[in-house]
């Protein structure tokens, strides 16, 4: 499946429960702060090294997923594909990081 699949799978099923109304970018930013935040929470009070169990790692991509949907939907409203800005930041990233002689 391309990001284009996916985006519009993300679409349909935002339209078909009338959530449109509350997608705008200050909603979806919160949200994904949110989901954010509950990836944080698996890891909560557990040392550097943990190795996660199998039902930590299931809810680990549940809420990776969740943050990816926030992020596509808030891609969508900007009209900018998430793909694209992720290889221009890696390029910056390059030129910043890589292209210096230390």
């Amino acid at each position: 499946m391309d990001y284009k699949d996916v985006e519009q799978g993300l679409i349909d099923f935002r339209d078909k429960k009338g959530w449109e109304k509350y997608h705008n970018l200050k909603d979806l930013a919160i949200s994904l702060n949110l989901e954010a935040s509950e990836v944080l929470e698996i890891f909560q009070w557990e040392p550097s090294n943990h190795e996660l169990t199998a039902g930590e790692r299931d809810h680990l991509e549940e809420e990776l997923a969740d943050t990816l949907i926030y992020t596509f939907y808030m891609c969508n409203r900007l009209g900018i594909n998430p793909l694209d800005i992720v290889a221009k930041k890696m390029k910056f990233n390059q030129k910043r990081h890589w292209d210096k002689t230390e």
